[in-house]
């Protein structure tokens, strides 16, 4: 039997903001959307939790795909880091 890897969920692109929990990172989501009545472009964020398989720091790009929840909050599992963040002098 071959090893089946869970490609099923969305995936997400976002900007890790907290890595101060134990295998835990704490990621910001920024999308846009249109107020209904004012019609006017305004920008959203949404905080969400996901595993830290990959070693991921502040200020890193990652991916992270949707799982069945892990812990009361973490939904989310770290797929790849797109860009690691520069080096804080």
């Amino acid at each position: 039997m071959k090893n089946k890897i869970n490609t099923t969920g969305k995936t997400f692109i976002g900007h890790v903001v907290s890595d101060k929990m134990i295998n835990t990172i704490a990621i910001s989501l920024e999308y846009t959307s249109r107020h209904p009545k004012y019609q006017k472009i305004i920008s959203k964020h949404k905080k969400i939790y996901s595993d830290n398989k990959l070693s991921a720091k502040i200020g890193d790009t990652v991916k992270v795909r949707e799982t069945r929840p892990t812990s009361k909050l973490k939904r989310f599992t770290l797929v790849e880091i797109i860009k690691k963040a520069a080096p804080a002098l």
